[in-house]
Formats: structure tokens, C-alpha cells, sequence
């Protein structure tokens, strides 16, 4: 059996939960039992119908309106997105297994979204070790200027 393929992923929403609030962005990053870099997958996330911004996350976005609208462009449907996400998942060369930081919106949104619009959880196992997620995160680059710069603006949107 192949080993386990660890995978990370890096969000932007417009609120704190998913169905209200709207995954905007998906930034997932695969990454072999050593750490290298074997696979990346990104999209732009269209909002859900009648979901709405929260007020704290529309302060930060009105701050970071060019980050906004890079998180709009060519933004497809949910059902689109979350089963193009599920199929490279399962194209993966081994058994994916999530690697979270619990103190981190990504596992909540992920799986909501993949259960709500796939039906599934396509990861074999979820790891929450925020110390190996901390450095296998560092690769999942966020084509978002805000998560570039050092100040980590971005922080109450992702």
C-alpha cells in the first residue's frame, strides 16, 4: 500500500461558519510522507445562495478591496468546485489524509462544503497537529496579496 499523502489547505470565507458565510477561496497543497510538494489545487469559490458577509469580515475585505475581487474572478459553483477539489483528492498517488490546525476555519468549511455539495469526506483520515501543519503550510501558496505580507492582515478572513 502506498503511504499516506498529507494535504493541507489554505481558505478565505466572508463570515466565521459555513452556510451563513461563504468559502470564497481553496488553496489545498499535497504533500509526500518526507514533506515534498507532490500536487496543489486551487479555486474561487462563488458565494452560496443567500449566504451574506459578516460585518467583521467586510471590514477587513473594504481594507483589502484588490484581494476581494482577485477572490471573485472566474469563482465557480460549489457543487463545481468542491467536486473538481474531491476528484484531484482521489487522484492522489496514496491515501490523502487531511492535515488540520483546529484552530483553524479550514476543516469546518471543508468538510460542510464537501459533505453538502459532493456527499463525502474523500480523505481516508484527518491529522490535527497544528505543528505539522504549521510546516507543511508553508508551500500552499495563497495567490492573495494580504497572506503574502508580513502583517498577516488577512488572518480574520482565512
Amino acid at each position: 500500500m502506498p503511504p499516506d499523502i498529507h494535504v493541507t489547505a489554505h481558505i478565505h470565507t466572508d463570515g466565521p461558519i459555513p452556510g451563513p458565510h461563504s468559502l470564497l477561496t481553496l488553496t489545498s497543497a499535497a504533500h509526500a510522507p518526507g514533506g515534498g510538494l507532490i500536487s496543489t489545487f486551487s479555486t474561487n469559490v462563488r458565494e452560496l445562495p443567500g449566504a451574506t458577509l459578516h460585518p467583521i469580515a467586510l471590514e477587513t475585505w473594504r481594507r483589502r478591496a484588490e484581494d476581494w475581487l482577485c477572490t471573485r474572478r472566474a469563482s465557480r459553483p460549489p457543487a463545481i468546485a468542491m467536486t473538481a477539489y474531491a476528484r484531484w483528492i482521489e487522484r492522489l498517488p496514496g491515501p490523502a489524509v487531511f492535515v488540520a490546525d483546529t484552530a483553524e476555519p479550514d476543516y469546518l468549511f471543508l468538510f460542510w462544503y464537501l459533505q453538502r455539495f459532493t456527499g463525502r469526506w474523500p480523505f481516508a483520515g484527518t491529522h490535527t497537529d497544528a505543528a505539522l501543519h504549521g510546516r507543511l503550510a508553508c508551500t500552499t501558496s495563497c495567490p492573495l496579496a494580504g497572506c503574502r505580507e508580513p502583517d498577516g492582515a488577512l488572518a480574520a478572513t482565512s
